[in-house]
């Protein structure tokens, strides 16, 4: 009698932060495969839970203004902030950065789900880099966005690595802004409910500062969970 496996890894590369592994298992809960990434023993990731991240994208890109927009996301992952916003039609070019030469690799190799949607767009650009390092660098004039999306750590008072935390204090989002034309909008995914303290910041550097709380079904506990879009506005002059 043939064993049918539940799990199945694709891929296990270590990193300076970790062993990475991308597996895929069956998930009766749902009745269909179910996509995970782990750093180390932590879970990063699941296909189970993608709502907040197409919001990220949905809600960052609706406060976008203008007709050819120039698209920065941080943090690639399964691919789903990034597919969401190829999805606006208003986005000509897509900068994905991420850090991890694997998770790039795995998009290239077609091994997730929006892989192909993602990868076979001509308006995609899938670099390696260190997202945080390069917000801390001055940008060229090519390197200014019409939005940018991020989605790389916990929340911003859970950092994946403390190099980070910066970033989400007013000089970080500072340096950030310059990446941005005027007016144009950064957008930021968080599994921590919204955060005062973080607001406050955010609004010493941006204008329209907002917290939109994103609720979705939970297969696994069979209740509601919610994470927490993060949304402000660049000033009109840098």
């Amino acid at each position: 009698m043939s064993v049918i496996a539940r799990f199945e890894e694709l891929d296990w590369q270590p990193t300076p932060m970790g062993d990475l592994t991308l597996r895929r298992r069956s998930e009766p809960a749902v009745g269909h495969e179910v996509y995970e990434v782990k750093l180390g023993d932590e879970y990063l990731m699941s296909s189970l839970f993608t709502v907040a991240e197409i919001a990220l994208a949905d809600i960052g890109l609706a406060a976008a203004t203008g007709d050819e927009l120039n698209v920065l996301v941080g943090g690639l992952g399964l691919g789903y902030t990034a597919v969401a916003a190829l999805r606006d039609p208003r986005v000509t070019a897509l900068t994905v950065i991420d850090r991890l030469d694997a998770v790039i690799g795995w998009h290239e190799r077609h091994l997730l789900p929006v892989s192909s949607e993602l990868v076979d767009d001509p308006r995609t650009a899938l670099v390696s880099d260190d997202f945080f390092e390069r917000m801390r660098r001055p940008p060229t004039s090519a390197q200014r966005y019409d939005a940018i999306l991020l989605d790389v750590d916990h929340s911003p008072r859970h950092q994946l690595d403390p190099s980070h935390a910066d970033l989400y204090r007013a000089p970080g989002l500072r340096a950030l802004d310059r990446h941005l034309t005027d007016g144009g909008v950064f957008a930021l995914w968080s599994d921590d409910p919204p955060d005062a303290e973080f607001m406050s910041e955010l609004a010493t550097v941006f204008d329209d500062t907002a917290a939109h709380v994103v609720d979705f079904d939970n297969p696994v506990t069979g209740g509601t969970s919610s994470n927490t879009v993060y949304v402000a506005r660049s000033r009109d002059s840098h």
